[in-house]
């Protein structure tokens, strides 16, 4: 009980001291904080006239280092934050690996580091496309790609990484890197021919989380793209360069009638391309998905057909007095659609045997037909640099449906299912895989 009091008092005590000493240190303070506010009134007052020089002064030099500061944290603080985000404590990442004939896995693999020259792009969308398809079923691309090797190579994304020397490019900036760059020495590169480079140098594993851009790629094939342009869209500029330069090098004339064989991504990309420029235009595809896809893209015509003989004497229909096209575009890659492709056009026409068929295919022409009739035979492969600039830039322009090509979007585990369900003939013209 005797605690219990003494405690009391003491309690008691110290409340009583500690409401005066409060007392008097509010007092204090109240009367400090408005001998404050007079002199900073009055100083303020004073100061107002040297301030506002000296803040105008301050405020365009902070303005200019502002600006700088704000690009350089920018760019600082989204290299951080990609490489905190995505990068720290990890070593590896997930990949697709290209084994062989219809075997692709999806492995963890290292997280590749930019070298002097090079770039390290985080992957936000990967297109399949006709080729990968064409190397997922042979197991092997004998210019691009020998297994084992990382797999896929349409794709747009974002800078983690710059290495030493690359002065163009930083992290944070949105990319879309092309999967090849020509030597810029060899006697076709010399002669405007870059697509048919001596050295020519591929760039595979767009199917990842990451993908290492090659110095020579960076420095000639890689290109900004516009933030107005959703990633995925850009990822369409590699196909989309092809189609631009196998329409142009058909060498078409005011008031042609263009073909396009196949209903494939490169064959309504080839039409929606001719179609975007003015030409009368025909699609001849063999599924009921394809029409619509054709028309929607800007074809006049559309001959749908599984026999190619009526296909062939449907075209012809179309042209006056059925003489036949100007240019015939083939883009499926079968040698019986090359030979289609010479009866479609006209005397004097053009035909460009656009789609790449096997190695060791042989195909059976009419010499007859060509020579009397004056045909001429292009092929076109690949692209330049010059038209992937072309291409990026129809895209950035609204014109050209990117939306249209992107029909499907699936997550790398289930890439072996896309392809699965491409191989069997799927309305899926390309579908993006997102990491």
């Amino acid at each position: 009980m005797a605690n219990t009091v003494k405690d009391a008092l003491r309690r008691g005590r110290k409340t009583v001291e500690t409401v005066v000493e409060e007392g008097r240190k509010t007092v204090e303070s109240v009367v400090e904080e408005s001998r404050k506010k007079v002199e900073n009134v009055v100083e303020g007052g004073l100061d107002t006239v040297e301030t506002v020089v000296e803040v105008g002064l301050n405020t365009v030099e902070t303005v200019v280092v502002k600006g700088r500061r704000k690009v350089e944290s920018a760019v600082s603080l989204g290299r951080r934050t990609v490489e905190h985000a995505l990068l720290r404590g990890r070593t590896t990442m997930q990949a697709a690996v290209l084994h062989g004939r219809e075997d692709v896995r999806i492995e963890q693999v290292p997280i590749p580091m930019a070298e002097a020259g090079e770039l390290v792009v985080h992957v936000d969308a990967a297109l399949t496309c006709g080729t990968d398809l064409k190397v997922f079923r042979r197991g092997y691309h004998a210019r691009m790609i020998v297994p084992p090797a990382l797999f896929g190579h349409e794709m747009a994304g974002t800078v983690v990484e710059a290495g030493q020397g690359v002065t163009d490019f930083a992290p944070g900036d949105r990319v879309v890197a092309l999967n090849s760059a020509p030597c810029g020495k060899c006697y076709y590169c010399s002669r405007g021919q870059e697509n048919l480079c001596d050295d020519l140098l591929f760039n595979n594993g767009a199917y990842a989380e990451f993908i290492k851009i090659p110095d020579r790629i960076v420095s000639k094939n890689t290109l900004k793209v516009p933030a107005s342009v959703p990633l995925e869209h850009a990822a369409l500029t590699e196909p989309l360069a092809c189609a631009v330069h196998g329409f142009e090098d058909s060498e078409p004339r005011e008031g042609d009638v263009v073909a396009v064989i196949g209903g494939g991504p490169l064959g309504l990309m080839i039409l929606h391309v001719a179609a975007l420029a003015g030409y009368e235009t025909i699609s001849l595809v063999k599924r009921e998905g394809q029409v619509e896809a054709a028309k929607q893209l800007g074809a006049t015509h559309v001959v749908q057909s599984s026999s190619i003989r009526k296909a062939i004497e449907d075209t012809r229909a179309l042209t006056p007095n059925g003489r036949g096209v100007d240019i015939a575009i083939e883009a499926v890659g079968v040698p019986e659609a090359w030979q289609e492709a010479v009866e479609l056009v006209r005397k004097g026409g053009t035909v460009n045997f656009f789609g790449g068929c096997p190695k060791n295919t042989n195909v059976t022409l009419d010499t007859n037909r060509l020579h009397y009739s004056d045909i001429t035979l292009r092929a076109t492969f690949h692209h330049t640099p010059a038209i992937c600039r072309k291409a990026l830039a129809l895209i950035s322009s609204g014109r050209f449906q990117a939306g249209a090509f992107i029909t499907g979007r699936a997550h790398l585990y289930e890439l072996n299912r896309v392809f699965e369900n491409l191989m069997n003939r799927s309305s899926e013209i390309k579908t993006a895989i997102v990491p």
